[in-house]
């Protein structure tokens, strides 16, 4: 990767941080394919639920699709509800080993999977289709208010790169369409391995930790900052909006000038863990609840 003289350094995610698409890819495009191919259509109230609690309101948003969908159908699993009505909920006993031992979880590599081993075929058509809802139903949704002149700002001093588990083609797509794809040195995907892979390989090494910023909207994006001990600027799920525009009158400033880490970043990371519950709330233990879409 080639990077102009620059000081800084900036990963930020996409889905759900730069543009708005988390809530129609999850509720128009995953969850319905989850519905067809995994048989739930006797509890897609429920399915709903828990695909949206898991990828949308819980501290696992953001999360690979696969190993999420192992997540979303063991919740099903022993939800009293989906076990009065007798559902068949697939194991995934092949997914959960394909995911343990492969370190790229994507639609090539489980393809490529699926050909030796029959129980992944399912997976990979659930993948495959999502894909297709999303180049299908994706389209003209712009990046959050104030992203723009951000990132424009940020750009002046800092490297960029776009750091997600969205297939780079569609990454691609969307930077390119809204305008964007000039600010950024490279776009990392599902392709390229998970986001603490696209941290080591592009920053770890080159700036000291305290000039490298993650921007992300998932604890996910949290783990990748920690894993090269950078700073981290949450986009607050439901306060996207006001978010970047705490970024840009005070948080950029700081990262800048070297200090951002501390009372600063530990109130921004405080404010993630209140919108980002641990326990669904049709758990009687749950203490929070998701905010209503």
């Amino acid at each position: 990767m080639t990077m102009s003289a620059k000081d800084l350094f900036i990963a930020v995610d996409s889905d759900g941080c730069v543009f708005d698409t988390m809530e129609i890819k999850h509720k128009e495009c995953f969850c319905p394919a989850v519905i067809k191919h995994f048989r739930l259509q006797p509890v897609s109230r429920y399915a709903r639920e828990a695909w949206e609690f898991v990828n949308l309101y819980s501290r696992r948003r953001g999360m690979n699709r696969f190993p999420a969908l192992v997540a979303v159908l063991d919740l099903l699993r022993v939800r009293p509800e989906v076990l009065a009505r007798g559902a068949n909920i697939a194991p995934l006993t092949k997914l959960r080993t394909w995911v343990k031992q492969t370190p790229k979880l994507g639609n090539v590599t489980l393809h490529k999977a699926s050909l030796q081993e029959p129980a992944l075929k399912q997976v990979w058509e659930w993948s495959r289709e999502v894909n297709e809802r999303v180049e299908d139903m994706v389209q003209g949704v712009p990046p959050f208010p104030g992203v723009r002149v951000t990132l424009e700002r940020a750009a002046q001093r800092a490297n960029m790169i776009v750091s997600s588990g969205t297939p780079v083609h569609a990454l691609q797509r969307e930077w390119q369409e809204h305008g964007l794809r000039h600010l950024v040195q490279r776009i990392s995907g599902q392709e390229d391995g998970p986001k603490t892979h696209h941290l080591r390989m592009a920053a770890q090494g080159r700036y000291a930790p305290h000039r490298i910023l993650m921007i992300g909207d998932a604890f996910g994006d949290l783990r990748a900052a920690q894993s090269v001990d950078a700073c981290f600027f949450p986009v607050i799920p439901g306060r996207e909006a006001e978010s970047w525009a705490e970024l840009a009158r005070e948080g950029l400033q700081r990262f800048m000038s070297g200090c951002f880490v501390g009372a600063y970043q530990k109130a921004r990371i405080k404010e993630l863990e209140a919108a980002l519950p641990v326990t669904p709330p049709w758990d009687k233990g749950a203490e929070h609840s998701p905010r209503k879409a």
